[in-house]
This record gives structure tokens, C-alpha cells and sequence, in this order.
């Protein structure tokens, strides 16, 4: 990401009380409330089609789709298939385009309840694909050093021979696995280390020419559009509360979800999907206001992109466009860093039922089971987090650490790699108290490096307590 101190003009307001003070995340309040994401005049010079509108960000909300139908076919894996099918049909949703408008539209699927207007990817984009957007960089939240592409194949190839996706042995839930980490090496990663960083130079994308020859749009203006796609929200968030947003998503909440009143649910426009998800799952709370935050940014720096007519944005409105960026991509991160630290205290809970069920002998299974998912979850987001721009090494490497390649089995087993076969490797681990440690450091290191405000499960109330049990030895910091 570019780096710039906000300008005067993009923060609208401060609000400070007393003696609190406020980080730069949350300093900026749009004064786009209410208003709708889109439907702007086509500025391109010359431009000789017919198209009115020149917004558009159809690739981003096929690719929305597709993560989450790649999310519902990998619960489905079956280790007797020996055809492979679900493995295949993944790596369809994976790296396939729509270009036939055959692939079908998994999740959300029309129901009485929730009709949606779209059936198949391809009726949003023929064009999409995930694998083609997935970050590139050696991830080392993972072993042998992948690529983003190469680690959600992997997780891809595992899933389809894995009864429900869910590995009970090395503890591996590849639903959770796949959908968090592809939510940051896709959506998050395009966003934010591409369209709002090296597309919003100068040099790159200029505003004065189109995006590409004879489209509609500007480059500047397409690009600010796609990332605002990979957010997720719907176009009429700035009309909705926190909890429509977040019913939107659940499909709890029709007369919400449908902006235009024809019935059903526009899956490009009037859907809530990822990212603006989890934000409006923090915000309605009524601690944080990220979704609102983030897509009023979104609004303000499409207007001043649109204001400049199809001519090169001016140095300061260059500056103005830059600071929102930032303002989005801050905030966007915060939203993944308050999943990582809800999910660290979700493990945290779980592993004391297992303790519990190691006693008694009673409740292992269910135990078992919510500890895997949420620990899927926390690695998800946990890796999803290592996919922007920012370079926070040690707070990402402290991170690996504590949270290992696999979570701790009740055995005290835990992968500690993969060989050459593609066969997980697992070593002894530590006990569960100390393992139970990790997680509670995980919430402190991360509530404090992203000064998050929502903190979902927070349990650090009891790390004292925690360390005092395991001894000054035993509970010593592993990172």
C-alpha cells in the first residue's frame, strides 16, 4: 500500500471523549449515509458504446460465489470415491470459469424464503476464477513454504478424500480451512495489495484513459469498483443496520436483502457476503462500526473519481483517493484480526471441554468436533491475516508459533509438516494447559498490535490464573 498521512479533508469528524483516544482506523466517518453503491455516469473520453452506468465489479461478486459454493462442495468429501468427484468439482470452483453459465450457484441456492434472481456464476461473470487472484507469495503459516495457489490445492486435494472434509486425526477442518484463508489470499489479498495499492498510483490505471479499450469505465474508476466487490457488502449497506446486513448474509432477512422490491435477491447488488459478513457480526455488537466505515469510504472515494470526468486525478484528489484507501484496508485487516481473536478464545473454551472429557470419559466427540472447527476457523483467518500488504513479521511469526501447523490433539500429537508424499508429519506437542496458554497470548498479542475493539470471547481475564496453574517454567512464552 501506498503510504500517506490522512489529509484534512478525508477525516470528517474526530470524536474524542475525555481522556480515550482513538486509532487512525476509526477517525474517519463518511458522510455517505444512506446512500447507494453505484449507478455512476460513464466519464470515459471518446467513449462510443452504449452503456449509461460505469460502475461495475461483476468479476468480484462471481468470485464471492464461487468461495462460497468452493466452501459447500468441501463438506462433502468421501474417502470410498474413488473417481475423485469431490476433489474434482472443488478444483472446479477453484480454478474453472463459468464460460458455459453451467457451474451452479451453491451458496446462496433460491428458496421460498430467500429467492434469489441468479441460479449459475456465469449469469454475473463468464469470465472469474479464484485460482488466477490467489496471492502468489511463499505462505509460511504453512509448511514447506507453498504459495497461497499451491496451499488451498493442497487443502483442495485432502478435503475430497476426507470423510465430511473434516480430518479427525490430524485435526484438519478444510471447510473452515479453505473458506478463511481463501477469504484473505483472494478477496482481502486483491484488494488491498492491488487495486487500492499499486492501482491507485499515479502511473498505474490512469483516469484519463479506460481501464481497458472500449470499456466504460476509467481505470481508476474500475479499479476502485473491484475492490469494493471483493469487500462483499451489499450496494445499499449504508441503508441497512448492522444486523440486516448480518441477517442479509444469513438469509434470515428477505425484505432487507431486496433493495429494488421485485422479490428476489440480486446476488451481485443485494447480497452480503465475507468480509462485510464478519464486520457487521462485529458491528452489531455496537462496539465497532467497520462495515459502515469501510463501504462510506468506498462511496466517498468513488465520487471524488467519478468528479474528475475522465481526466487524471489532481495531486491532492490523488491524496484524498489514497487516504480512503487506507481507511478500507485498516479497517478491513482490523475485521480479520477480531476474527482471529474471537476464534483464539473459541479453542480456548473447546480445550477445556476436552480436558474435561479426558476425565470423564463422556462428550469427547461433540467436543472434538467444535474444537476442530473453530480451530479452522482461527487458522483460517489467522493466515488470512498474513495475506495484505502490511509487513508485520514478528507479530506473524508469533502467531505460527503459538498456533503450530496443526491444532493439539487430545493424544498431545500435532503436525509439525508434510513430507515429500504430501503425508502430514506430527511430533509430540505440549500439554493442553499450555496449549490453552497459547491461545489466550494469541488474544493478547493480536488485541494489542490491532488495538481491536469488539473482542469476542475474550478470555484474557484468566491468563493470570492460567500462568500461575502451569508454573513460570512451563508457561513461558513460545514465541
Amino acid at each position: 500500500m501506498t503510504k500517506n498521512t490522512f489529509s484534512v479533508d478525508c477525516l470528517k469528524k474526530v470524536m474524542i471523549a475525555g481522556a480515550i483516544s482513538i486509532s487512525l482506523p476509526f477517525l474517519f466517518i463518511s458522510n455517505s449515509f444512506g446512500e447507494v453503491y453505484g449507478s455512476n455516469p460513464v466519464t470515459v473520453k471518446g467513449y462510443k458504446g452504449s452503456k449509461t452506468n460505469s460502475t461495475a465489479y461483476t468479476g468480484q461478486m462471481a468470485r464471492q460465489l464461487l468461495h462460497n459454493s468452493l466452501k459447500k462442495i468441501s463438506s462433502t468429501g468421501n474417502p470410498n470415491d474413488f473417481t475423485g468427484g469431490a476433489g474434482k468439482k472443488m478444483l472446479n470452483y477453484f480454478e474453472g470459469k463459468d464460460k458455459a453459465k453451467s457451474m451452479a450457484i451453491l451458496d446462496p441456492k433460491n428458496s421460498s424464503k430467500f429467492p434469489v434472481k441468479q441460479r449459475m456464476i456465469g449469469e454475473i461473470s463468464t469470465g472469474s476464477n479464484l485460482s488466477g487472484k490467489t496471492d502468489k507469495r511463499k505462505q509460511l503459516s504453512w509448511p514447506n513454504n507453498m504459495t497461497g495457489v499451491d496451499v488451498i490445492r493442497f487443502m483442495i486435494k485432502k478435503a475430497g478424500k476426507t470423510k465430511g472434509g473434516v480430518d479427525t486425526r490430524n485435526g484438519m477442518h478444510y471447510p473452515q480451512l479453505i473458506s478463511k484463508y481463501a477469504m484473505g489470499a483472494v478477496l482481502y489479498h486483491q484488494a488491498c495489495d492491488n487495486y487500492l495499492d499499486e492501482k491507485m498510483t499515479a502511473s498505474v490505471k490512469p483516469n484519463d484513459k479506460p481501464y481497458k479499450k472500449g470499456a466504460a469505465y476509467t481505470g481508476k474508476e474500475h479499479s476502485w469498483d473491484e475492490a469494493f466487490g471483493y469487500w462483499g457488502a451489499a450496494a445499499h449497506t449504508m441503508k441497512l443496520s448492522a444486523k440486516q446486513s448480518y441477517d442479509v448474509a444469513k438469509k434470515k432477512d428477505l425484505k432487507a436483502a431486496d433493495y429494488n422490491k421485485d422479490g428476489v435477491v440480486d446476488l451481485y447488488t443485494e447480497m452480503t457476503y465475507a468480509h462485510a459478513y464478519y464486520a457487521s457480526s462485529y458491528d452489531k455488537g455496537g462496539k465497532t462500526n467497520y462495515l459502515k466505515t469501510v463501504t462510506g469510504a468506498f462511496i466517498d472515494g468513488r465520487k471524488i473519481i467519478t468528479a474528475a470526468n475522465g481526466n487524471k486525478l489532481s495531486s491532492a484528489d490523488l491524496t484524498k483517493v489514497q487516504d480512503l484507501a487506507q481507511v478500507i484496508c485498516s479497517n478491513w485487516e482490523q475485521v480479520i484480526a477480531e476474527s482471529v481473536f474471537k476464534y483464539a478464545g473459541s479453542v480456548y473454551k473447546d480445550l477445556g471441554k476436552v480436558e474435561s472429557a479426558l476425565v470423564s470419559g463422556k462428550g469427547m466427540d461433540k467436543a472434538m468436533s467444535k474444537y476442530l472447527k473453530h480451530w479452522g476457523e482461527l487458522k483460517g483467518f489467522a493466515m488470512a491475516l498474513q495475506a495484505g500488504v502490511e509487513n508485520r513479521s514478528d507479530t506473524f511469526n508469533r502467531l505460527n508459533r503459538m498456533m503450530g501447523f496443526g491444532p493439539l490433539m487430545p493424544n498431545l500429537s500435532q503436525v509439525v509438516g508434510i513430507d515429500s508424499s504430501g503425508n502430514y508429519i506430527k511430533d509430540q506437542g505440549s500439554s493442553i494447559g499450555y496449549y490453552k496458554l497459547h491461545m489466550l497470548k494469541i488474544q493478547k498479542l493480536v488485541g494489542e498490535k490491532y488495538a481491536l475493539k469488539a473482542r469476542v470471547n475474550d478470555a484474557t481475564g484468566g491468563m493470570a490464573a492460567l500462568i500461575e496453574k502451569m508454573g513460570p517454567k512451563k508457561s513461558a512464552e513460545n514465541d
